[in-house]
């Protein structure tokens, strides 16, 4: 706006713009409050030089609120905005700093920092210090004599006396010397000064007299070498000591970084993980200290080595670690199984992941603690399934169960031993039975004699190849499963009748158990034999076929073949739920000679399912884990490959499910030569003469005890004596025929020659 321009313009004094203020405060009171302000005194000069009207003046600005306006006008406000202002930066600092301080990074730091320049070197010079003191003291002989008589091992406390009597004595000689040594030293270095002094002088005459240096030059020489010695030292001392000192602190930093006792705090993140995994002598003395077992923790401290005695090495066992613990007098080996769940925690490991046993060995509990995670991953696939070549043989072979816990293949002596399997439901007691069944089935002598009575399907896979299979869960399936038996009680008492024990006076031999033979095995398999027990049906005559007394069909069939079906093959194998006194009776359950629990209920049902020695021994599939360690198992008993001194064994079982189950019975139907469902017996195979096809393999040669057998198969695949055959079989059933087997360079031989010579001594018999 031009300012001379008056006219178009109205008169805008003090007065209206405070008016137009107010107007416009109260037109926008909802936006601010707008404050008056003082007009300019050189407004009313202006005014004054123009004539009396002042000129017109633009009032620039912005609107502010009443906090801004008490910032600019009141001290007090000022004063209580500096205070919040600092309060904030303080904040800021506080939080700043402590984002810094317990940053990742920076707590990294430190603990490396602190770990290194102070933690190991200190704890490297606690080591130092106990070695001297052990060397020059009799601690270490102390110690150990008093951790001998804590755990009462007699025999070491008697030895660790007489090694603390030698180093008595020899410290004692070694103090006298000291004692003696002085006067020796004394008159040693004047001996030494004189004889160096003497030979010093006599060079000295040769140098002189041959004109080659001065009488006194070797005396000379020798003062000026210690002069320049003493100057090296004096000169390079702070050197020597700082390299002497790094070095000391550097043996010292590593003692204490291979040290076991680093605290927590300043240990690194890889040895903390790795503690985590690992078990250590440290972690289980300290797990055992902490069982709240009072006697047991007064023991262990008033053990010098911190109770390491009673470890024994830490050993390596499959996807685990195995050690012994020697308990201390007057702790009991029961105490110690009765907590080991808090064992298990205080391991770093799940109670499932530890396994408590009982060796030979008095006071002593055996630990196997897995590896964390190992027991839930699976165990893999049945050589059954994965190895189609896979075939059975019951008298000489063993059936591929599963894995033990130390990731050893276990396998079942099978052989004329009846067996019993329970467990609660849906723990894989039928898949378990199911895995040896299927491994029988591939051995063609094998009959198989089936009840399901549970009757799903679980077992129609072995349709072709059972003598006999009952599918169902009604008391006529259980009468059915109860005739089976009685048929074979007859048969058993049939064979016992006919056996020749003057002919056959080890028992039955292979030859009468082969394929369609008097004596060829027979497996009756009840699965979900409580519904038999507990049937309660009866017969015309009144008696039951469930139960458990003198009248009790299935009851007293069991009994029958469990007391002497074994000696002519005749065996009862049972897989039964929630074992009771009334569904399981105990003379059924004590008469099976291999006896296995999946995850039971209670310590009563474990020690009905495996009997008390187990038990006692360590056996406990109450405690395993119900749903979780399905297939998992403890047995015990004959056939069972138990470690020594060991009452029973965990096995993780290799499950088939039904798909690989069928393929399984197609092998085994290929090697029967067709389904025998419905068949009394299967036929017997042509006869071959052993000495007629040995003489075909040999043409002629001499020929190893090993190829012959391997000729032999090739020769007569089907013919069910040459599988299997060693060279021991070789030599076995040739001397039986009149044929010498002997070793030729060591090693079995068949010569033709003999072979020849029986067939000839044959021919002239038969004419």
């Amino acid at each position: 706006m031009n300012p001379t321009d008056h006219n178009d313009t109205p008169e805008f004094t003090t007065e209206t713009a405070v008016e137009t203020a107010r107007e416009s405060a109260a037109t926008a009171a909802e936006l601010a409050t707008v404050h008056p302000l003082r007009a300019r005194s050189d407004q009313h000069e202006s005014a004054d030089a123009t004539g009396g009207e002042s000129a017109p003046q633009v009032v620039e600005g912005r609107i502010i609120t009443e906090h801004e306006y008490r910032l600019l006008t009141d001290q007090k406000a000022q004063r209580d905005w500096r205070y919040a202002e600092y309060r904030k930066q303080a904040a800021w600092l506080v939080r700043t700093t402590r984002t810094a301080v317990t940053h990742d990074r920076t707590v990294s730091t430190l603990k490396f920092v602190g770990r290194n320049a102070l933690v190991y070197p200190t704890l490297g010079a606690g080591v130092a210090f106990r070695r001297w003191r052990d060397t020059h003291g009799s601690n270490r002989y102390e110690r150990m004599m008093r951790a001998a008589e804590l755990t009462g091992d007699h025999d070491k406390l008697a030895d660790w006396e007489a090694r603390d009597v030698a180093e008595k004595a020899r410290r004692h000689d070694r103090a006298m010397d000291w004692v003696r040594s002085p006067w020796q030293l004394a008159k040693a270095a004047g001996a030494v000064t004189v004889c160096a002094a003497v030979l010093l002088l006599v060079l000295g005459l040769i140098l002189w007299v041959g004109g080659k240096g001065e009488f006194l030059g070797p005396i000379t020489a020798v003062i000026d070498a210690i002069a320049f010695a003493v100057w090296f030292v004096i000169t390079y001392g702070a050197l020597l000591v700082t390299g002497v000192t790094a070095g000391v602190v550097t043996w010292l930093w590593n003692l204490g970084r291979t040290s076991q006792a680093i605290p927590d705090l300043f240990r690194p993140a890889s040895q903390r993980n790795l503690d985590d995994v690992m078990i250590t002598p440290s972690i289980v003395v300290t797990a055992l200290r902490d069982l709240r077992i009072s006697e047991l923790r007064r023991k262990i401290e008033a053990m010098e080595d911190g109770g390491a005695a009673m470890l024994s090495p830490i050993r390596l066992a499959g996807c685990g670690v195995e050690f012994d613990i020697h308990l201390p007098s007057g702790v009991d080996t029961e105490e110690v199984k009765r907590k080991r769940r808090k064992l298990a925690e205080n391991m770093g490991r799940h109670e499932h992941e530890v396994f408590l046993t009982t060796p030979p060995a008095p006071r002593t509990v055996r630990v196997w603690a897995a590896d964390s995670g190992e027991l839930d991953k699976p165990i893999g696939p049945s050589p059954l399934v994965t190895d189609p070549t896979q075939t059975a043989d019951l008298y000489t072979g063993r059936a591929p169960w599963g894995m033990d816990l130390r990731g050893d293949a276990v396998l079942m002596a099978l052989l004329q031993c009846h067996l019993l399997i329970t467990g609660l439901s849906k723990q894989g007691k039928t898949a378990s039975l199911r895995a040896l069944a299927l491994w029988l089935a591939l051995d063609p002598s094998v009959q198989l004699y089936i009840a399901d009575l549970k009757g799903i399907g679980d077992w129609r896979m072995f349709k072709p190849v059972a003598e006999k299979l009952i599918e169902g869960p009604t008391d006529a399936h259980c009468i059915q499963a109860t005739e089976m038996l009685e048929w074979g009680v007859k048969e058993m008492e049939r064979r016992l009748m006919a056996f020749d024990g003057d002919k056959y006076r080890n028992g039955v031999p292979r030859e009468l158990a082969k394929r369609g033979g008097p004596f060829a095995p027979i497996v009756l398999l009840v699965d979900e034999a409580q519904q038999a027990f507990m049937n309660p049906a009866k017969d015309d005559q009144n008696n039951p076929y469930g139960g458990q007394t003198s009248k009790s069909r299935y009851f007293m069939a069991a009994r029958k073949i469990h007391n002497q079906g074994r000696a002519v093959n005749v065996v009862l194998w049972q897989g039964t739920q929630d074992p009771t006194n009334d569904n399981l009776p105990k003379l059924v359950r004590e008469g099976a000679h291999i006896r296995a629990a999946l995850a039971l209920g209670t310590e009563s049902q474990s020690r009905m399912a495996l009997g008390d020695k187990a038990v006692d021994g360590g056996a406990a599939p109450h405690e395993l884990r119900s749903g979780l360690d399905k297939g998992t198992l403890v047995v015990s008993g004959e056939g069972v490959p138990l470690p020594p001194g060991q009452p029973s064994m965990t096995v993780r079982t290799h499950f088939i499910d039904g798909d690989d189950s069928v393929t399984v019975i197609d092998r085994a139907v290929a090697i029967r030569g067709g389904a025998t469902a419905g068949k009394p017996q299967v036929e017997a195979p042509p006869e071959r003469d052993l000495l007629d096809d040995v003489a075909d393999v040999l043409a002629g040669e001499d020929v190893k005890a090993t190829d012959v057998g391997a000729r032999l198969r090739k020769l007569a695949p089907g013919h069910e004596p040459y599988a299997g055959m060693t060279a021991e079989r070789v030599k076995e059933a040739l001397e039986a025929a009149g044929v010498p087997v002997r070793q030729k360079q060591g090693t079995l031989t068949v010569r033709a020659r003999h072979v020849a010579n029986a067939l000839a001594d044959r021919a002239e018999e038969g004419e």
